[in-house]
Parts: structure tokens; sequence; C-alpha cells
């Protein structure tokens, strides 16, 4: 039978292309997993470390071009020492490390894949000292060798994947409908798996960074004193949990707390009296 007599257009459900789309979201999975060193968790990563580094050293140098880079002085230099330090306790084998500080008010600091890292002056205060700056490049330095860029590329990948094979699946719906099914998917993917695995990242990388910070000598119990500050520096509560891309500072502060225990009994036993 064709169309209705008023010319109005079906409203069917194309099931097949979701079916394609799951078939293929398991074998991308089960064929791109890698596993984060510290933690042992099973990520998806489907880049090679020579393409994600190559990414990185390229962001690196439009970033260095674009700022004002300190290269020498006492800052610059504690920067690069407390780097070395840390980067030499990872066991992270073809990273090309490069240390840098930013002249720049923003209370940040990154590493890129490939062992990039930046500093910008206006975290410095906020660290206070070496231990404090120790905590902030730890976290930054395990998001590199977690590979969480990439992690988080895949999973973009998916996403746009799943949208593809749904906009295809309700092509046939009411425009009306269409636009709700979108709109629900592309919520449940925001607030189901790309948050939630942002924050996954943040505590992932804070468990990471304190161990480093343990086994290179500097004080791990400066870690929550370090959110502490910064949660005074950013004025007080961030959005809620649920829709930021990082955990709270009161969430940071307390996981800090739970594997402190473990922190000081690595610094004790690498690092003695020091």
């Amino acid at each position: 039978m064709g169309p209705s007599a008023g010319g109005g257009r079906r409203t069917g459900f194309k099931i097949l292309p979701l079916i394609l789309f799951a078939i293929y979201g398991v074998y991308y999975y089960f064929s791109n997993q890698q596993t984060v060193p510290e933690t042992g968790r099973t990520q998806l990563v489907d880049i090679s470390r020579d393409q994600e580094a190559a990414l990185g050293l390229q962001s690196y140098q439009q970033i260095l071009r674009q700022e004002k880079v300190i290269r020498t002085g006492e800052a610059a230099e504690a920067i690069k020492e407390i780097g070395r330090r840390i980067a030499a306790v990872t066991n992270s084998e073809g990273f090309q490390w490069e240390y840098n500080l930013i002249d720049s008010p923003q209370v940040n600091a990154f590493c890129l894949p490939g062992g990039k890292v930046a500093v910008y002056t206006g975290i410095v205060p906020v660290a206070k000292n070496a231990n404090g700056l120790a905590v902030i490049m730890g976290h930054e330095i395990a998001h590199a060798i977690a590979r969480h860029g990439a992690e988080r590329m895949a999973h973009q990948k998916l996403v746009q994947i799943g949208t593809m094979a749904t906009g295809v699946a309700v092509s046939d719906m009411d425009p009306a409908q269409q636009r709700a099914v979108m709109g629900a998917l592309g919520a449940g993917a925001q607030y189901g798996l790309l948050l939630p695995f942002s924050r996954e990242h943040e505590s992932e990388a804070d468990y990471m960074g304190l161990l480093y910070v343990a086994r290179a000598c500097f004080d791990p119990t400066e870690a929550p004193k370090l959110w502490e500050r910064m949660g005074q520096a950013s004025g007080g509560r961030g959005p809620a949990e649920f829709t930021s891309t990082h955990p709270s500072h009161e969430t940071r502060i307390r996981q800090f707390e739970q594997w402190m225990p473990e922190a000081l009994k690595i610094r004790a036993e690498k690092c003695g009296g020091k």
C-alpha cells in the first residue's frame, strides 16, 4: 500500500542501522583496547602513540608561538626541575619531555601527548610551593601517560557514529519526533557518557599524579591543601558535579584523603627521611 490519502509521511523506525552500529561498536571496542598504567583500567584508544605524540607536538608548538614563554629565572628552573623529577618516576617510554613556563594570569597547566608540559604563571601563587607545583604537574603528566586525550577522541568518534546511525533510523519519522529523539540522544551521550568519563579521567589523573609525587620525594599531603586553595581561587563552588567535566573540589579532597596512606607508604619506601 502507498502513502496515506492525506500525503502524510511514514512514522516508522528503522532498526537495522542501530543493529549495524551495535555490531560495529562491539568490534571497535574490543579491537582497540589498551591498559592504563598504575590503575590497570581498560580503555578505548584507536590511534598509535606516535600519532598521538605528533598531534601533541603540533598543538604545543602552536601554543608556544602564541604565548609569552619565560625561558629563564627561578620559577622557570623550578618548573623544569620538578618536571624532570616526576618524569623520572613514571616509567614512560618514548616521551620527549619539555617544560615551559607561560606568562599568563590563567590558573592553568597542561601536559600534551608526548610529554609537552606548560605551566601558567597564574597558577604559581595557588600552588604556593614546590610540593603544590608537583601535585599540579603530576596530575597533568598523568593525563598524558594515561592517554586520556586519545581516549576522549575515541569516545567522541563512537558518539558521532551512533548519532549518524540514529539519524538514519529515525529518518522516516515525523520531524518533531526526530528532533525529540536526537535531542534526547545528545543529552544522554553528554551526561551519561562524555561527562562521566571526563570526571573519571580527572580522578584517575589525581590518583596517578599523587603516586608520582610520592615517588619523586615530594610531599603528597600538599594535594588536599592545594585543592582547598583552588576552591578559594575559584570563588567557592563551581557548577554541579553532574554537569561538569571535573569532580568537585570536595570530591577531590575526599579522594586524596582516601589515597593518602598508599602515597605516604610509597614515599617512605622510596625516599626514607628525605
